[in-house]
């Protein structure tokens, strides 16, 4: 009975400790991430590339809202987008009358440094490339 017990104890210690190697990686890459998106904002003010008023989209149809935030869109299908705070948006979110009348409220996320894991084909990308490519872009982005 005292082997069980000695195992499941190991086990416990084992994933409590890849648990947080997996937080320490992740809290690396954040930050990581966050860096190239100030750079990425610092560059656009230098430039003088104006920030938009961004629109928040519901996802399989036309509807849009206001926002209370401005930036600029990172896709042509404006659903991820950079605030003048350097925050990260997924613009996605559901109909609301609240939104309708009020704006959108979205929150920033957490930045990853590959940015549409796990969506089709072709949309995954690094995002210091997708950044590097909205300013290459420059006012011709819409």
């Amino acid at each position: 009975m005292g082997e069980g017990s000695d195992w499941a104890q190991r086990r416990r210690e084992a994933f409590t400790a890849h648990t947080a190697a997996h937080h320490r990686q992740r809290a690396a890459e954040t930050a990581q991430a966050r860096e190239l998106i100030a750079d990425f904002v610092r560059e656009m003010v230098r430039r003088g590339l104006p920030p938009a008023r961004l629109r928040a989209r519901v996802p399989g149809s036309r509807r849009t809202y206001r926002t209370n935030l401005s930036g600029w869109y990172l896709r042509r299908n404006r659903s991820l987008a950079v605030s003048v705070e350097a925050d990260l948006y997924l613009l996605d979110t559901s109909r609301s009358l609240r939104a309708l009348l009020f704006a959108a409220r979205i929150r920033p996320i957490d930045p990853p440094l590959r940015v549409g894991v796990g969506a089709r084909d072709g949309e995954s990308m690094p995002l210091e490339r997708l950044l590097r490519q909205r300013l290459e872009a420059g006012r011709q982005w819409d």
